[in-house]
């Protein structure tokens, strides 16, 4: 008996041991997962909107909806901007120490990502789980039956995994990824945004603000030199200091940056609104209605055609214009070896400090412009101070009240149906928390691309004079930001049609067509594809139909776009002190 009686009690000990050993294991990831939090809490994730208990529940709850996908590897992807370098860099690995799951964050160009989120969609193979994908594309999600709308995800598959504390009502710009009621569609929110940026006019203030200058500026044009209000004053401001002034500190000056090599991004530097910012599409916000600033006129939800003679306004005269300035000071104006520059290595060259002005810069690269004198940035003073600053892009002679201003990017977390659910619900949660309240203050810092309010109008952003953040604050705290807008739901088909316009663009900068035969030739090439949309029937009642051909003339007569050529396209020159013109921003105002 007494040695049964002890074997019991070995036994016992031992289970008891083993038992407190599977606790004790059991115990150590939950240990190990808040002490991850509070590392990153304290030191990345500062500032944040959020206080540090408040930022801790948040990654408490993380922690806890990722416990069933602790151990997977999700892939996911974006274009090549420094948010996204900072996400893939920084957030991911924060998100692994703290939930568990390992995250391979790809950054590529832009056209790969379409490339790669066209090839998922038609082969039905998930190569990503996730993608951040311009919410340019809303009127492809918004039609096609390939994406989760998150509306109804949120409320279903995925609210086991949908942060409580997100607070979506903090978010800048969902209306953009909305296919909006008002238009014909479903009111449905189809992608989450994740940064956003926009086009601006840029300029070398501490040159404009020279008084040698602007006396000799103003006895030659006959008004005051400043930032401009019309493309006439940026053309003679262009002219200006690539011939006139020439050189500053002993080095060469030009007037004008922009790039023209043949390639993806030469058709975003005209569907990010160049032709808009003309006057060519139709008065209203947040695209031109019913015609837009791709040419694309609408009868309801529904594409009826890109050419005049179906009512578009893509190879119309404003268009025409549009074109030929941008063709024009590229060459006149711009340093040499621009018109072989991709987006990619023209925006950052700004940085040599030799450039007065650009038209059409993005503020995406306002983080690597306020780099500091020692990282090779000239446009800084000693201090660190911008000596540049952003104002509203100036518009072109077909432009009227009431017409969008610029472009603005929202990179934005897109879900495609052909994920398996357990997958899209792991990379859902990495979605959430590389935009969540937790981090999502510190990350503007870092990239500059705000999609939070609370980040957005927190007092670590205030410029009062732009001499932190050279204007950028301005933009996105006044009710102006309207006026900025992504493409909208006119666009039936980003992907296919976006590949249209570089390449005809890219046949008239080279030479091989004019401007006119160019824009002919991409507006049929755009009303082929939509009608080889329309016959497919995937997109239901909003699939283009085409309007039958009129002879131009008819829709010049009708109101709207597209517009009759003007008489006179180059007006007087005029331009505004930039004080003045962004308080108009601040009121809401655009300068006309």
């Amino acid at each position: 008996m007494s040695g049964i009686t002890s074997n019991k009690k070995v036994r016992g000990m031992l289970l008891s041991c083993v038992a407190a050993a599977v606790l004790a294991a059991l115990a150590v990831p939950a240990n190990a997962d808040q002490a991850a939090a509070k590392k990153w809490i304290d030191s990345e994730f500062q500032p944040s909107a959020m206080t540090k208990d408040e930022q801790l529940k948040e990654m408490q709850w993380f922690i806890k909806a990722a416990k069933p996908f602790k151990g997977m590897r999700i892939k996911v992807v974006s274009e090549t901007i420094p948010t996204h370098a900072y996400e893939s860099k920084v957030l991911a690995k924060a998100f692994e120490e703290i939930t568990g799951i390992h995250v391979v964050h790809d950054t590529i160009q832009e056209g790969d990502v379409v490339e790669k989120l066209q090839t998922q969609v038609q082969t039905g193979r998930p190569i990503y789980d996730a993608y951040i994908n311009d919410d340019d594309f809303i009127g492809y999600h918004a039609r096609y039956p390939y994406t989760v709308n998150l509306t109804d995800w949120m409320k279903g598959d995925g609210k086991d995994v949908t942060d409580p504390y997100f607070d979506l009502k903090d978010f800048v710009g969902l209306s953009d990824a909305t296919g909006l009621k008002s238009r014909g569609f479903n009111g449905k929110l189809w992608q989450l945004p994740d940064q956003s940026f926009i086009n601006v006019y840029w300029f070398r203030k501490d040159w404009f603000d020279r008084p040698d200058l602007k006396k000799k500026f103003k006895a030659k044009y006959g008004y005051d030199l400043g930032v401009p209000v019309n493309w006439s004053a940026y053309e003679d401001i262009a002219d200006f200091f690539t011939n006139d002034v020439q050189q500053i500190g002993g080095k060469a000056i030009f007037g004008h940056m922009d790039y023209g090599k043949k390639a993806p991004d030469l058709g975003w530097r005209f569907t990010d609104d160049w032709l808009g910012m003309a006057g060519e599409g139709d008065v209203g916000v947040p695209n031109g209605y019913p015609v837009d600033e791709w040419g694309i006129r609408v009868a309801g939800c529904r594409p009826v055609g890109a050419s005049v003679s179906r009512g578009g306004a893509v190879n119309g005269p404003a268009a025409q214009y549009a074109l030929r300035k941008y063709m024009g000071w590229l060459r006149k104006y711009a340093p040499p070896g621009a018109l072989g520059m991709d987006f990619y290595q023209s925006l950052p060259s700004l940085a040599k400090g030799n450039v007065a002005q650009q038209i059409f810069w993005y503020s995406a690269f306002g983080a690597s412009m306020v780099a500091p004198r020692s990282k090779g940035n000239n446009t800084v003073d000693e201090q660190g101070k911008p000596l540049w600053r952003m104002a509203p892009t100036p518009h072109g002679p077909y432009w009227k009240p009431g017409m969008k201003a610029g472009y603005r990017d929202e990179g934005s977390w897109t879900l495609l149906k052909n994920v398996p659910l357990k997958r899209t619900k792991a990379a859902w949660l990495y979605a959430q928390f590389v935009t969540s309240k937790t981090v999502d203050l510190r990350k503007s810092h870092v990239g500059l691309t705000f999609i939070r309010n609370s980040s957005i109008n927190d007092a670590s952003f205030d410029d009062p004079k732009g001499e932190k953040f050279g204007g950028l604050i301005q933009f996105f705290r006044g009710p102006g930001i309207k006026y900025w807008t992504p493409t909208g739901l006119n666009v039936p088909d980003y992907a296919k049609l976006a590949q249209l316009w570089w390449q005809n663009i890219g046949e008239a900068v080279a030479g091989e067509v004019t401007p006119k035969m160019a824009l002919d030739n991409l507006a049929k090439s755009q009303d082929k594809v939509m009608e080889r949309i329309g016959r497919s029937g995937l997109q239901g009642k909003c699939g283009p139909k085409l309007n039958p051909k009129k002879d131009p003339e008819y829709w010049y007569k009708q109101p709207g776009a597209p517009w009759p050529k003007l008489a006179n396209e180059k007006p007087q020159g005029k331009t505004m002190p930039y004080d003045k013109i962004m308080q108009e921003m601040k009121d809401g105002k655009l300068p006309l």
